[in-house]
């Protein structure tokens, strides 16, 4: 009857703003394990509620020394948690940045678009691109592209060689023969010119990968998952083109539904930003 009445008076003391307070913290633990679902952080965090139990364990017999050490290691949690799942943490502030959710409400207030000559270069730079994969493809020559949207990847670009020129096949072509000192790298398209050749692309995470894909397409992938940005890859192999985005690699495309998919992703992105892929996968396979 005690625990009854003392419960009673805890309810009457709740009010609006500490039920949001809760649901606010549930909601954090819940992206928190939602964030390291699948990840080598499960471990980690397994690790850290072994501690958490040991301390307990130790508090309740009397072991000071241990106890002690636990509480110490506790006190700096915080910095030790930021340094522990830096690469989780990262993710999802990089998820929350590329969120164009608020971008629809944003463009209503103010003229936000793209001028005629920036769709023009971005344009020309597709079917430049889409040319050039196709003799790639033809030839099978290895080949890396990427195409920057809302993310800028100047410290990518730093990696290689800045060139800051006009698209064209014959230059694309130059920059991959595979006796060409950029060839192994991969090549930035920013605003439809080609930005960067010979950069560094971080390679994929993911455990779940194909085992076939090489290290070209892992550096795919990997730019997609760290960026908003578009990835092309040609295999060195079979000549299969493919797309990179969002960590999901579309393959098997064709001159034409290269060209398609390109300007949906990256003329149609600006016109109606959206983080979700594309519906339809006129490439072929997903992996």
């Amino acid at each position: 009857m005690t625990f009854w009445n003392s419960f009673l008076s805890i309810l009457k003391t709740i009010q609006i703003r500490d039920i949001i307070d809760i649901l606010a913290i549930a909601l954090l633990i819940f992206g928190l394990f939602k964030l390291v679902q699948e990840t080598r952080a499960v471990q980690l965090l397994k690790g850290i509620v072994v501690l958490v139990v040991v301390y307990f364990i130790s508090s309740l017999f009397g072991l000071v020394m241990l106890s002690g050490l636990l509480q110490t290691l506790f006190e700096a949690a915080v910095i030790l948690v930021i340094i522990i799942f830096q690469p989780e943490i990262r993710k999802a502030l990089e998820q929350m940045g590329r969120n164009n959710t608020y971008k629809k409400y944003i463009k209503v207030f103010t003229k936000h678009g793209k001028d005629d000559e920036w769709k023009k270069a971005v344009s020309k730079a597709i079917v430049d691109v889409a040319d050039t994969s196709l003799l790639f493809s033809r030839s099978k020559t290895g080949a890396l592209i990427v195409f920057e949207r809302e993310t800028m990847l100047s410290d990518i670009a730093e990696t290689g060689t800045i060139l800051e020129a006009e698209t064209s096949v014959a230059l694309l072509g130059n920059i991959f023969f595979n006796k060409a000192p950029l060839h192994d790298g991969a090549s930035i398209i920013r605003d439809g010119k080609l930005f960067a050749a010979g950069c560094i692309l971080p390679l994929t995470n993911n455990q779940n990968v194909d085992i076939n894909l090489g290290t070209r397409h892992r550096a795919a992938l990997g730019m997609s998952e760290q960026s908003d940005a578009v990835v092309l890859v040609i295999s060195e192999e079979t000549g299969v083109i493919s797309l990179a985005i969002n960590g999901i690699l579309l393959r098997n495309f064709s001159r034409e539904s290269l060209i398609n998919k390109l300007e949906e992703l990256l003329l149609e992105y600006h016109q109606s930003p959206n983080d979700d892929l594309p519906a339809n996968n006129e490439g072929g396979d997903e992996k």
